[in-house]
């Protein structure tokens, strides 16, 4: 048993501005007796006040996170690395911060008024600044460490003030009142987090998005102190902060105003004066450019995804050679929201049905709508035989009905050129391979480059493998994208064609020619990627594999 010295409790509930000394160190600026006596007639209101100010805060500085990883994720795709590099750094820049604010406790409402204000401008300003610089400087990478780094320093200092701010209305115990501090904070992250992919990124977007948030965080952060300490600064200061606080809601109101045109102005920059469409949807950014008679372009992320003078290299290599080998009655296509894969599989008599699916609606509604990119797709997405999904296409084969499908189109892009790794792992090919009727074969985009792909190719082929599916590697001269974004003379696009058995390679005659594939070329094609394949075919990409 512990035998506690008889006297008063160690940390009396005193006013600090009565006497009571803070911790060691440099003393609080006392407060003038009138605003002590306000202080202590509402003592709840006021501490409440505090905690709503908190939880407000961490919602705000969560949003900004999030924010930040979205347009990573956005404008340099690899998730995963830019998710590890925005937190750890402001994780890092928030325990920065919290030292650098043991600084600023003498007068802890008029620093938390200014930290506040700066938290907002550069947060809110934060998605626009990052987007212009990758637009129209080019070193984004930088800018987003050094962005992130300010950010994070700026919400690490919040929580020493506002426990100063907490302790200056009542002195109490410090485990207490740390408790109820990050209890406000941490309920006020999950409210950020969820109000994040729910509310302001599909309706706002992250430009917007992030203006609203600051213009949030300087009210209830910088106002709301001034307002309960008001008597904390002198007259002048008062005023210098007030006014600070309005210039930061009319800089964000200004750049929210003129948001659109910065956003119009770097697209520009970056794809040329004819962008015909833009948007942001919750999955991508989507820019189509070109003359409604020329050739276009369609970019997604800012990666050019169609060229339409070399589109149909690409499409016809994935299409043919899978529904010309059995029944081609029920095709399932994962991706192709383009509609341009889809053209070519409805160019097959033999064909009844399909189903696209597609995480984003989107593209669909674009490449169906827009009357280049219909035209150039033969308005697909029209055809009665076609039914469109939007859903994710590794969540959808998890839950897909209880149908069989004759041949399974992989129409996404390959890790090498930024795809996603979940959608070449041994899982995915597992999933799609359940849904396969008795002769039906898959077919799946390899990536382009030189032959073999830089070896992704073969980690493909290695998962069709784990899979239980005989493979035919092949490929197609010439990238699809040539004409707007030439590249090596030698450049080619791969593709793997995988069934039960192994799989011939040939054309169906139910169908026109295709303009950039015969069976010899095919076959020619196959020996030389069998001639390159490995002794050791690497390991196939599974979703918890290293990368």
């Amino acid at each position: 048993m512990i035998n506690h010295p008889a006297g008063p409790p160690a940390h009396p509930q005193v006013d600090l501005d009565e006497g009571t000394p803070p911790l060691p160190g440099r003393s609080l600026i006392p407060l003038p007796a009138r605003r002590r006596s306000r202080l202590r007639s509402r003592p709840r209101l006021a501490r409440l006040t505090v905690l709503l100010a908190a939880f407000v805060c961490a919602a705000c500085g969560l949003v900004y996170e999030l924010e930040l990883v979205a347009l990573d994720d956005y404008l340099l795709g690899d998730t995963v690395t830019q998710t590890s590099v925005v937190l750890s750094v402001m994780v890092f820049a928030m325990g920065l911060g919290s030292l650098l604010a043991k600084r600023l406790t003498r007068r802890p409402a008029t620093a938390f008024a200014l930290v506040e204000c700066a938290l907002a401008l550069s947060g809110g300003l934060s998605v626009l600044a990052l987007y212009s610089c990758w637009a129209w400087i080019g070193r984004y990478q930088a800018a987003m460490v050094g962005l992130t780094c300010l950010i994070g320093i700026l919400i690490g200092a919040e929580i020493p003030l506002l426990m100063t701010l907490i302790q200056r209305i009542r002195r109490e115990d410090a485990g207490r009142a740390v408790a109820d501090l990050f209890a406000a904070d941490y309920v006020g992250a999950l409210i950020g987090g969820l109000a994040f992919p729910f509310l302001i990124l599909p309706r706002l977007g992250p430009g917007d998005g992030a203006l609203l948030t600051g213009a949030v965080n300087a009210v209830a952060g910088a106002a709301v102190v001034l307002w309960l300490f008001r008597e904390e600064p002198a007259p002048r200061i008062r005023r210098l902060l007030w006014g600070g606080c309005t210039l930061v809601l009319a800089v964000l109101a200004a750049a929210a105003a003129g948001s659109d045109s910065i956003e119009r102005a770097a697209r520009h920059a970056l794809y040329g004066d004819q962008v015909r469409y833009a948007t942001r949807s919750r999955y991508q950014e989507i820019v189509l450019t070109g003359p409604a008679d020329g050739p276009l372009r369609l970019y997604l992320d800012g990666r050019l995804a169609v060229c339409g003078p070399d589109e149909y290299r690409g499409s016809e290599a994935l299409v043919h050679p899978a529904l010309a080998a059995g029944s081609d009655a029920r095709i399932l296509l994962l991706g192709g929201g383009d509609g341009l894969a889809l053209r070519e599989v409805l160019r097959h008599r033999g064909v009844r049905s399909v189903r696209l699916v597609d995480a984003d609606p989107t593209l669909p509604r674009l490449a169906g709508t827009d009357p280049g990119l219909a035209a150039l797709n033969g308005h697909s997405l029209d055809d009665s035989r076609v039914r469109t999904t939007a859903a994710d296409p590794m969540a959808w084969l998890r839950g897909a009905p209880a149908e069989e499908y004759d041949v399974v189109l992989a129409d996404l892009p390959a890790p090498s050129d930024g795809g996603p790794v979940k959608f070449h792992s041994q899982e995915f090919y597992g999933l799609a391979a359940r849904l396969l009727a008795p002769g039906g074969r898959i077919a799946v985009r390899g990536g382009e480059g030189g032959e073999g792909g830089g070896g992704g190719l073969w980690r493909i082929e290695s998962g069709l493998r784990a899979a239980g599916l005989r493979t035919t590697p092949y490929a197609v001269q010439d990238s699809a994208t040539a004409a707007c974004r030439p590249g090596p003379p030698d450049s080619t696009q791969d593709f793997v064609l995988a069934a039960a058995t192994p799989p011939p390679l040939t054309l169906g005659p139910d169908a026109p020619p295709p303009r950039a594939l015969t069976p010899d070329a095919l076959r020619s094609s196959s020996a030389r990627l069998t001639a390159l394949r490995p002794p050791r075919p690497p390991a196939p990409l599974t979703l918890l594999g290293p990368r």
